[in-house]
């Protein structure tokens, strides 16, 4: 068996080079003749330009020449995107990729900077793309940073960086880009860019990681009453924040806007090194697509930078994906939240309209627009509370009312125990096989990688140095409305390095499922899992292993080392918290 998983990974990883050799074969533009220059001008109409000539002929290579190029949203391509799990809207966009086919952007090495609000990547409706070898940033970063000089009941204080610009507005914090609005002022409406923040968290800059047990302050609202009290020196009038005097503390921004690169309703994507420094939203974001390919991709701040945030949300996150995700040699380190996420979206039942026809509803607003129900498809009907489906039906006709709403009828009458507030999902979506293969993934807030695809899952060789939990699965219907499930995971030769030092999971893998807890002992949502041959290095007595309502699961195999990396929390130790489960098979680790 394991030779033929070490063949199955092999021929992945072939799978990963052959395109990029092929890929020499095409069509080579280099951008430089569409005007773009890497002298601090702007390079949006240029690269425009060349998209253009892309489109043009047969599959083509655009190539950028070594250096640093600068792109402002004034002059970029427009679209109006639903991109889940991240903020919908209208976005100026850098590299609208949409409707190509075999077409790879090779940045020789270059760098990318974005003077202001704009999405870099867009990838819709495509086939064969390929990114690689470049890195992008922005200017002004979509968060804000400043130093904890002193805290005290009701009060911090901070030394906030030239590297985010702010004011203090009627009383108020107001975080701005730092430049006059371009051309003259316009009557109505100033076209001043301000960056709003919607919650705090502290890091330590010294470890470059979520400070020790710091929990997240949210409910900011408009804005943070403050006032000078030095250089660049201000006070905010605000209790309850979790800092001490020389942490970091990250303003996050209120939305999710600007994602790093969107993948959508596309195929067999490949990014090969590519680096992330910074992006308004999720690094990566794949929806509704099949065949998606990581190889040396980093979300990760700026070595010698200013800031200690990368990405604002995930480092990566898919979802209703299909057919293959791949990800080898990456490293997510300083993110707002978790190194991945893969799931599948549910719906909830609104209206039971007649026999066969319903009315369903995309609960959270971060997945309005994600139209995932097509004629022919075949559905999932769920029961919201315990997660257990209730049968399938398959689509006959889907009338979209708007962004949120869809009336669907089905071949045959719905089951009579299918009622209001229960949710549907995509039968077949979320079945990509999945293959996280020695990647990093730490100093971020939050996990590190949430599981849920319902096909062949392996995750081996990685290493995880995370505030909660390192492999965390989760899903539910009636909170985030996010299909999991697994069917089928190896968790193999991984090392586990003195995680949850911090507030977000209870052990090292964990389920954390939404089953009501009346459900638990009947339901059994996630199946057959195997942890084996990996490595725990731990300093507190939080479990190695958290779960209920599995059906099958095997520990075996694996070490465990403690350390005095952190102060220990708790005082009982549980190596194994399972409850509610079958089939389950636990060997003790090997103590180091």
């Amino acid at each position: 068996m394991k030779t033929l998983e070490f063949c199955a990974v092999s021929l992945l990883g072939l799978a990963l080079t052959v395109p990029l050799a092929r890929a020499q074969a095409k069509r080579t533009m280099n951008v430089t003749a569409f005007g773009v220059r890497n002298d601090g001008s702007d390079s949006t109409l240029g690269n425009r330009a060349a998209l253009e000539a892309l489109r043009e002929g047969p599959a083509a290579r655009l190539v950028f020449p070594p250096g640093t190029y600068d792109f402002w949203p004034d002059r970029a391509e427009e679209r109006y995107l639903f991109i889940s799990n991240n903020g919908s809207g209208l976005k100026r966009i850098a590299f609208p990729l949409v409707g190509m086919n075999g077409v790879e952007i090779d940045g020789s090495g270059a760098t990318l900077i974005f003077h202001g609000p704009m999405v870099p990547f867009l990838i819709e409706q495509s086939q064969g793309v390929i990114l690689r070898n470049l890195s992008f940033d922005f200017v002004r970063p979509f968060h804000s940073e400043g130093r904890v000089l002193a805290i005290a009941p009701g009060s911090v204080d901070l030394e906030i960086a030239e590297a985010f610009p702010y004011e203090i507005r009627h009383g108020v914090l107001v975080f701005t880009s730092g430049a006059a609005p371009p051309g003259p002022a316009p009557a109505v409406k100033s076209r001043e860019v301000l960056y709003p923040y919607g919650n705090l968290l502290a890091f330590d800059p010294t470890r470059r990681e979520t400070a020790f047990m710091v929990q997240d302050r949210g409910g900011v609202g408009e804005g943070v009453a403050a006032q000078a009290i030095g250089p660049r020196q201000v006070r905010l009038t605000l209790d309850k924040v979790s800092a001490r005097p020389g942490d970091i503390l990250v303003f996050g921004p209120k939305r999710r806007d600007y994602p790093g690169i969107v993948i959508s309703g596309s195929s067999n994507v490949r990014l090969s090194g590519v680096v992330i420094h910074h992006s308004g939203g999720m690094g990566v974001i794949a929806q509704r697509s099949h065949d998606v390919f990581l190889q040396h991709v980093q979300v990760s701040p700026r070595p010698g930078g200013e800031r200690i945030l990368s990405a604002t949300a995930d480092a990566t996150h898919f979802v209703n994906c299909r057919g293959q995700i791949v990800m080898e040699d990456c490293r997510f380190e300083q993110q707002k939240d978790d190194a991945t996420n893969i799931h599948g979206l549910y719906a909830r039942i609104t209206r039971l309209v007649a026999a066969n026809r319903m009315e369903v509803r995309l609960m959270h607003p971060q997945q309005a627009g994600i139209d995932f129900v097509q004629p022919g498809m075949r559905l999932e009907l769920t029961e919201a509370a315990s997660l257990q489906p209730r049968g399938f039906a398959v689509a006959k006709t889907v009338e979209r009312l708007n962004s949120e709403c869809t009336v669907i009828e089905t071949e045959q009458p719905l089951p009579t125990e299918f009622s209001i507030g229960d949710c549907i999902a995509d039968a077949d979506a979320n079945t990509a096989d999945v293959l996280i293969k020695n990647c990093v993934m730490r100093g971020n807030r939050a996990r590190g990688i949430l599981l849920g695809s319902r096909c062949k899952m392996v995750i081996e060789g990685n290493t995880f140095h995370v505030p909660g939990a390192a492999i965390l699965f989760e899903g539910d219907a009636r909170f985030w409305f996010e299909q999991a499930g697994v069917k089928n995971v190896l968790i193999r030769g991984n090392t586990f390095d003195n995680c949850n030092y911090g507030v977000w999971g209870n052990a090292c893998i964990q389920v954390k499922t939404g089953i009501a807890e009346k459900f638990r002992k009947t339901t059994r949502y996630n199946q057959n899992i195997v942890i084996e041959d990996n490595l725990f290095r731990v300093f507190s007595p939080r479990p190695l292993l958290s779960i209920y309502s599995v059906d099958g699961l095997t520990f075996r195999g694996n070490r465990l080392e403690r350390t005095q990396a952190y102060p220990v929390t708790g005082t009982a130790e549980k190596l194994f918290d399972i409850t509610d489960c079958d089939r389950v098979v636990v060997q003790e680790p090997v103590l180091l």
